[in-house]
């Protein structure tokens, strides 16, 4: 399994420092602390059983504290797990931070390591060195971090809508998300990614995927989970060569085949996830008929085609959607996964196309039709106000395809919830 690990983001600590911006983060050693292992691939890191990072407005959390705040990390307070470890939701005071009772203050997600996952330091130190130099409102504001006796964890900010993929795909979603609000989900993670790749060091998230993408109460997206997020090329060079890490299906085909990493790498995942959030179908799903199961290649031929599009929106929304905005969207789509990075849009580029979807109206026959559903709906819950109180209703949510979504390792790691 050794090789199966990410290589550690540039110029991440040695034993005594963290690069961030701006200046340098100091790192207190441990009374016996050894240098982690900058290195990619096998033999694993040897890591100080603690240590303290001096950046301003991250709070440096005790073992203790999160304990206390997760009531010692009880399985009923698991909201996901993944390659790095664990994520609990916890409660603590919204002004001191320090941890309170369930109900009182603010629930946060504390993401503990796994102690057995090689991956744990190297994803924790990126996430602390990205997360810890941004502040946007749609990146997850990360709280503070936790280094001692060998675990690694970090608090943040929770979400209370949970991942894009729980909605789209899980079983039982109570029902779906609207054309509109799935447009808004589609913005809000575009100027995420706008933001990185418009720093003065620009940074390729390079794991973007709809369980990466995180939502609060007002369905407002948040780009969470930056520990293979990578500094851009340098010195005028196009790319970046670093070892293949990533999920499968999500990861551009250029970096797949070469190692070769470009800011436009970050474009054609999102161009999947874009797919994704209008079929309302996984990218890879082994359970579909022959030819169905890679979403992009089936899916490529029909997103030129305004009546073979048709077909492929999810009819979950039962039509309920500007269908000029749906062939816009496909059209961008199309542009996104191109397999030549040069022909990919930019992140700008991008956003801007999804604006202009977003103010596309429905004509007068589609505006008929969601009026007749809204009545419909009202009629629905009218009479559901009337029914016995043992009753419960479960809806007609639920996504097509399987839970599953196939992630094979070759060097690719499996999906986090956080």
């Amino acid at each position: 399994m050794g090789n199966c690990w990410p290589k550690p983001i540039d110029n991440l600590p040695s034993t005594n420092s963290i690069s961030s911006n701006p200046g340098q983060v100091k790192l207190k050693k441990s009374s016996n602390p050894a240098a982690a292992d900058e290195g990619g691939g096998g033999g694993g890191a040897v890591v100080p059983p603690s240590g303290q990072i001096i950046i301003p407005n991250l709070k440096m959390f005790t073992l203790a504290e999160l304990k206390s705040a997760t009531r010692n990390f009880r399985p009923d307070t698991v909201l996901g797990e993944g390659g790095f470890g664990t994520v609990f939701k916890g409660w603590i005071d919204e002004k001191t931070y320090a941890p309170s009772r369930v109900g009182v203050g603010i629930p946060v997600a504390v993401k503990k390591s796994n102690p057995d996952s090689e991956q744990g330091l190297k994803e924790w130190q990126a996430e602390v060195k990205f997360l810890g130099r941004f502040s946007h409102p749609n990146l997850v504001k990360l709280l503070g971090y936790c280094w001692e006796d060998k675990q690694f964890l970090l608090v943040y900010e929770y979400m209370q809508k949970g991942s894009l993929e729980s909605h789209l795909f899980r079983k039982g979603a109570v029902e779906p998300i609207p054309w509109d609000i799935r447009i808004k989900i589609a913005i809000g993670a575009a100027r995420g990614l706008v933001l990185l790749h418009s720093t003065e060091k620009q940074v390729i998230y390079r794991d973007f995927k709809a369980s990466n993408i995180l939502l609060d109460g007002e369905f407002n997206a948040k780009l969470s989970d930056f520990g293979l997020a990578k500094l851009g090329p340098l010195d005028g060079n196009s790319h970046v060569t670093t070892k293949v890490v990533g999920t499968y299906g999500y990861a551009a085909p250029e970096y797949m085949a070469t190692g070769h990493l470009y800011v436009k790498s970050d474009v054609y995942g999102f161009g999947v996830v874009l797919l994704e959030l209008i079929t309302g179908l996984r990218v890879l799903d082994l359970n579909r008929p022959s030819g169905q199961s890679n979403l992009v290649e089936w899916a490529r031929p029909s997103l030129p085609d305004k009546k073979k599009l048709r077909k492929l929106i999810d009819p979950r929304l039962m039509g309920l959607y500007p269908s000029n905005a749906a062939y816009k969207t496909g059209e961008l789509i199309l542009k996104c996964i191109e397999p030549d990075q040069k022909c990919r849009p930019t992140m700008d580029e991008v956003l801007e196309t999804l604006e202009q979807v977003k103010s596309i109206e429905m004509k007068p026959k589609e505006l008929k039709t969601k009026l007749k559903h809204d009545q419909q709906n009202a009629n629905r819950q009218h009479n559901y106000d009337y029914r016995s109180p043992r009753h419960t209703y479960h809806g007609d949510g639920g996504a097509r395809g399987n839970e599953g979504g196939t992630r094979a390792h070759n060097n690719l790691k499996a999906a986090r919830s956080y």
